[in-house]
């Protein structure tokens, strides 16, 4: 689609080269069409960097038009996103930096991530985390999010912590099976979370947490909110810390 539209602007240009106005294609004769086709492909393959450079325009008018709309989805949907009931949130309730993490049970990059979410955490006495379950893998991540989701009605603010953790950092696919042994091994109440994994609750959740992800155009995990920007990817404890640090000073990512 890109180059299509870079070599629209290219006819553009090249009919007001080769006929000096102007002209719709539908204005140029039969032998005019062939000339123009012609002097564009011998333009294009002589002057390659242009074609280059009208791409990378066009990419980045894109990805700055998909910045500013999920910007806009953040202020809209803030509710939702920051302080849903249906969501872990773990730190400092009165925080003036707030990191939400959309992440999947069976996400490779999720689970490189923890450590780093732990030493965030550990380090900044002024974090809130929230975490969105966003079960994108499978039918296993599914599970896992319901189990999860049922698990924090016992597990209440920080004590969901060690179950989150434990789970994420549970070698091999994760299911249910393999969410309801963490469970057991902290003690949970398991007739209890097997009743609630039932809950159409656990489904509201889930689906509001995939309409958020919708709107803000997410597709993959890990993908983080902090202050009005989305960052995509595992990008690691120094790029989050410095974006935290600067949510805390002016509100925003980069001041």
């Amino acid at each position: 689609m890109k180059l299509i539209t870079a070599l629209g602007l290219a006819a553009a240009l090249a009919g007001t080269a080769v006929f000096g106005t102007p002209a719709g294609a539908d204005e140029f004769t039969p032998a005019q069409k062939q000339e123009l086709g012609a002097f564009i492909k011998d333009y294009l393959v002589n002057n390659p960097d242009v074609l280059r450079a009208a791409i990378e325009a066009l990419d980045k008018h894109d990805k700055q038009a998909a910045a500013e709309e999920r910007q806009k989805t953040v202020a809209s949907q803030a509710g939702a996103l920051f302080s849903s009931k249906y969501q872990a949130t773990i730190g400092n309730p009165k925080a003036s930096a707030t990191l939400v993490e959309f992440f999947d049970y069976n996400c490779h990059f999720c689970k490189g991530a923890l450590p780093d979410i732990g030493r965030l955490m550990k380090d900044d006495s002024n974090l809130k985390l929230v975490l969105k379950d966003f079960p994108v893998l499978g039918p296993g991540s599914v599970e896992a999010a319901k189990v999860a989701s049922a698990a924090r009605n016992q597990l209440p603010g920080d004590k969901f912590w060690a179950f989150h953790s434990k789970l994420l950092a549970t070698r091999g696919p994760i299911g249910k099976a393999e969410a309801l042994a963490v469970a057991k091994e902290l003690g949970l109440d398991m007739d209890k979370l097997n009743k609630d994994i039932e809950s159409p609750e656990i489904k509201t959740g889930l689906d509001e947490t995939m309409q958020l992800a919708d709107a803000l155009q997410i597709n993959g995990t890990p993908t983080f909110v902090l202050g009005q920007d989305v960052v995509v990817g595992a990008v690691g404890y120094d790029q989050l810390k410095s974006k935290i640090d600067s949510v805390h000073k002016c509100g925003r990512v980069s001041c």
